[in-house]
Formats: C-alpha cells, sequence, structure tokens
C-alpha cells in the first residue's frame, strides 16, 4: 500500500490518463471519455496497452451517478466504470441515459480481520454469518474500520448487506425494514473505530496505524494488504462487478472503441492479469479463480430497488446509527480572504448546513448528534464557537451556523499554528463516542504567532489519546502545500486541494472522512 497515501492531495473529479503510446490524448474521435470511481485507477497501466486511448475522469459515486442521470455526462463522456451500478438505476430516468454494460470483474465487500483476532474469535478457517459478526461486534469482542456510505460504494455495499443479512430479508430491503432493523445496525456499528471517504484511504490508515482489529472493505483491497484472515459471511454478500458502460449519448466512433477495450478486457490472458495483479475475480467463466478466493460459492444479498429505501438506508446509518460526529474547523479569515475567498468560505460551510439538495449534498451536510466547532484565525485564533446538533430537529443549530458562517469577515495576519493549536486543546481525546477530526482550511502562509516547529513540538507532547485526532488540510489560495502536507503526515490526515477547484466541493469531499 502507499504509504504516502496521508498527505495525498484528493482533488475531485482530477483527470488522469491512460493510453497505449503513453501520451496524454486529446478528445478526438479517436479517445475514449471515461467517468469513473477511484476504484479502477489501479487499472490505468493495463489500460495502456489496451490498444485504445483511453481518457479517465474520476469522481464520487454518488455525484457521478447524479450527473449521469441529469444528463451532465452527455457530451463529455462516451462511458461510466464504477464499482457497481445498482444506485444509478435507482435514480429516476438514468437507466435512459445507458447503453450497452459489460462487467469486466468481480470483488465482494468482506470482513478482513488479523490473524490473531479470527483465531480468538473462533472463525479462521470456519463459515461464519452476519449474525455471528454482529453479536461478537456488540459484546465488544472486536472493531474495525469501514468507509462512509455516503462517499464510498464499499461502505454502502456493506451496508446494504448488514441490513440486509440481519432482517432476514428475502427481497429487496423496504422502508419497514430498515426501520426495523436499525437498532440491531447501530449495535453492530458500535465496534466501528476508523471511517474513511475511500476505500484506498482506510486500507492505507490501517495498513500503517492498525488501530483496530479489521476492515470492510472489496476483497480485492484485503487480498492486497496482506497478513488479513478473510471473513466471507456465508449468509451472503454484496459484489461490486465493475460494468463498464457505454452512455446512450456516445457517437458512433465511440461506440466501436468502447467495444474493442471490452472485448480486450474480458479475453482469458487480461482476465487472468487483472487477477493476479488487482485481487479481483475473474468474469468471464472460463478462467479458474485462484486459490486465495476460497472456494465456497458467493450467496448475493438482495439490494433495495428503489431509491427512497436506499436513500433512507444512508440516512438511519448518518443520523441513527454509526458513532457521531465532533468536527472542529479552523477556518483562515486573515485578511488575504478579503472578497471572493471569504464570501466562497461562506458559501461552502452553507453548503454543509443542507443547501445543497443533491443526493452527495444532502448526505455532506452536518448531521443530527454532530458536535461542530468553528474556530478562525487572523493574526490569532478567535474564539471557539460551539454547535451541538441534537438528535431529533438538527434544524435551529443548522440555522445557528448559516448564521455565523455569513458573519465571518476577513482581517488581519495568518496564525495558522495558532489556530490548529486551539483545535486540539478543544478536540478531547478520541474516543468510542465520537469520530473526532480536524480540518484546516487556509489561502496562505504563516505569517503570525508560533511556527509549524512549535506546533510539531506541541503536537508530540499531547497524550495518545489526543494524537488520534486527525487533520483533513484545505488548500486553497496561496496554500503553502508543502507545509500543509506535513501537517497532514504529522496528524495522519490527508490534504484536499481546493486551489484550482470549488471549496464546497473539498468541504463536501472531506466529510466522508469524519
Amino acid at each position: 500500500m502507499r504509504r504516502a497515501a496521508a498527505a495525498l492531495a484528493l482533488v475531485t473529479m482530477a483527470t488522469l490518463a491512460a493510453c497505449s503510446s503513453g501520451d496524454v490524448p486529446g478528445d478526438g474521435p479517436d479517445v475514449l471519455r471515461v467517468l469513473a470511481g477511484s476504484e479502477v485507477k489501479d487499472l490505468e497501466p493495463l489500460l495502456r496497452r489496451s490498444g485504445v486511448k483511453v481518457r479517465i475522469s474520476y469522481t464520487g459515486t454518488l455525484d457521478g451517478a447524479e450527473q449521469v442521470a441529469g444528463g451532465g455526462a452527455d457530451g463529455s463522456y462516451d462511458a461510466i466504470w464504477f464499482s457497481s451500478n445498482r444506485y444509478l438505476s435507482l435514480i429516476d430516468g438514468a437507466t435512459a441515459r445507458l447503453s450497452t454494460e459489460t462487467k469486466i470483474m468481480v470483488s465482494p465487500v468482506v470482513l478482513g480481520l488479523t490473524t490473531a483476532k479470527a483465531r480468538e474469535l473462533g472463525w479462521e478457517g470456519r463459515p461464519v454469518t452476519w449474525e455471528q459478526i454482529a453479536t461478537a461486534a456488540r459484546e465488544k469482542r472486536f472493531t474495525f474500520g469501514m468507509t462512509n456510505p455516503a462517499s464510498s460504494n464499499s461502505g454502502f455495499s456493506a451496508l446494504v448487506g448488514v441490513a440486509a443479512a440481519l432482517s432476514d430479508a428475502g427481497e429487496a430491503l423496504s422502508g419497514e425494514q430498515i426501520t426495523a432493523v436499525t437498532p440491531r445496525l447501530k449495535e453492530f456499528f458500535s465496534a466501528q473505530r476508523l471511517t474513511s471517504g475511500s476505500s484506498g484511504w482506510l486500507a492505507d490508515a490501517y495498513s500503517r496505524e492498525g488501530g483496530v482489529d479489521g476492515i470492510v472493505n472489496y476483497e480485492s483491497v484485503l487480498l492486497g494488504m496482506g497478513g488479513l484472515s478473510l471473513v466471507r459471511p456465508s449468509d451472503g454478500v454484496v459484489t461490486a462487478d465493475y460494468p463498464l458502460t457505454l452512455l446512450a449519448s456516445a457517437p458512433r466512433e465511440k461506440k466501436e472503441l468502447y467495444g474493442r477495450l471490452t472485448a480486450w478486457l474480458r479475453t482469458p490472458d487480461v482476465q487472468r492479469e487483472i487477477m493476479t495483479g488487482t485481487h479481483r475475480r475473474p468474469i468471464v467463466p472460463g478462467v479458474r479463480p485462484g486459490p486465495e478466493f476460497g472456494t465456497a460459492p458467493l450467496l448475493e444479498l438482495p439490494f433495495p430497488n428503489r431509491r427512497a429505501a436506499a436513500d433512507g438506508l444512508i440516512t438511519a446509518y448518518l443520523d441513527e446509527v454509526r458513532v457521531p460526529a465532533r468536527a472542529l474547523f479552523v477556518l483562515d479569515t486573515s485578511g488575504s480572504m478579503e472578497g471572493e475567498r471569504i464570501e466562497a468560505l461562506r458559501q461552502a460551510l452553507v453548503t454543509l448546513t443542507g443547501a445543497d439538495t443533491s443526493a452527495s449534498g444532502t448526505f455532506s451536510r452536518f448531521r443530527s448528534r454532530e458536535n461542530v466547532i468553528m474556530i478562525p484565525f487572523g493574526g490569532s485564533a478567535g474564539l471557539p464557537q460551539p454547535f451541538i446538533l441534537p438528535e431529533r430537529d438538527p434544524q435551529p443549530a443548522l440555522a445557528q451556523i448559516r448564521a455565523y458562517a455569513e458573519r465571518l469577515r476577513a482581517a488581519g495576519g495568518t496564525a495558522i499554528y495558532d489556530g490548529l493549536r486551539a483545535a486540539y486543546g478543544q478536540a478531547g481525546d478520541a474516543g468510542r463516542d465520537h469520530y473526532t477530526s480536524i480540518v484546516l482550511m487556509t489561502d496562505g502562509e504563516n505569517t503570525d504567532g508560533s511556527s509549524y516547529e512549535d506546533f510539531e513540538a506541541y503536537y508530540r507532547s499531547l497524550p495518545e489519546a489526543r494524537r488520534q485526532v486527525r487533520t483533513f488540510v484545505v488548500l486553497f489560495g496561496e496554500s503553502d502545500a508543502d507545509e500543509m502536507e506535513r501537517i497532514a503526515t504529522l496528524t495522519r490526515g490527508a490534504v484536499f486541494d481546493a486551489r484550482t477547484g470549488s471549496l464546497a466541493s473539498a468541504f463536501k469531499e472531506i466529510r466522508g472522512y469524519q
């Protein structure tokens, strides 16, 4: 796993290239333009040998699904490639935007545990059900990490699988079944101690730090990590089948490119290379899966067949099931933020109060039971302002956050590390009652107060539980990227780049990690 991922710049809609010539292609008739989830990024080296020029643009699953369903992908892309089209298929009008769908590979979402913990639980080499896993979680016999279902398909698939298994649903989950199974889901997820907005970052954090007994992730990711005992629940899983899907709006010449690429990806030799190189199961019947996948057949659990049920399950997870968040925002209000920049900050915070009514916007807003603390800084750290969102009616607190954001004014110098130190003073210890994290947003270099070296010494002097609080840094304006990455690396967080994109989008993306 890439150990540098702690300081990885996660750029929404970042465009990368994979082409046979090794050159970055343009958008000519000989280039297949693909909108994809980050899960398939590991296939870029393989695609360069396909004989088809491919330009891949990455986005989140929910954002991508809404873009396609609303027609925003038409004309800009020729195909899409997500780990699953299930959520997309639930959106009204989405299927009319799609043409041919070709499944490329398979990977179920399963549980990976340390070998010692699997042996302690008596699960090594034995069939285990989600019911047994849920019982052990309720009894606090193990802890785990999982991605946020509102941000990552692996987390969403895991949530669907656990809910379907624990509700004993023989068919697609209904709203009534979700309501009935929510108390049991709360017991199950009481054992979750690590969250993330992406499967790769989750795996990197676990490999680098440990801290939990295992993680729920794609089988392919867990096999690639090594050293884990995989528990493939015998009562069923939800599987990613990675359908490379042609858009109905794609011109004729792009359909020919799509056909060549999908045919090549499904050849036996390429299927074997995908299997050995990425640990995903082959989709072509004539290619035998390797021994690392075990011999037990995979039972597929039912998926919601209505968007209202899928969205209701995610909402229940965020508002009732998961451990709530304590989110601290350290906000640059120095003089350099005057004008458009302070307005962008105001709008980004307002977005998180529910102003963005898209699915991704709705799920990234501040949630019930959450504790939000705003700490502005100019030439010194400002007064921390806490907001507590109650479980039943968070709207008054959301209105207070909106009013606070609209009152922000820019003035003074830039005391980044005084603001960050104030946040760690307010954060409390990381524990089982909250996911505590810090968001640091700045548009420039430190000019006032303590230095990075001063902050590093302060941070290292903190108790171990306090040092478990991560800082997620947002680059904006003329931020010192190198120094901000040092902060993210020190605190085991990540860097999000809003210098060429939307500050609101960066804030929304960070919410998957809180």
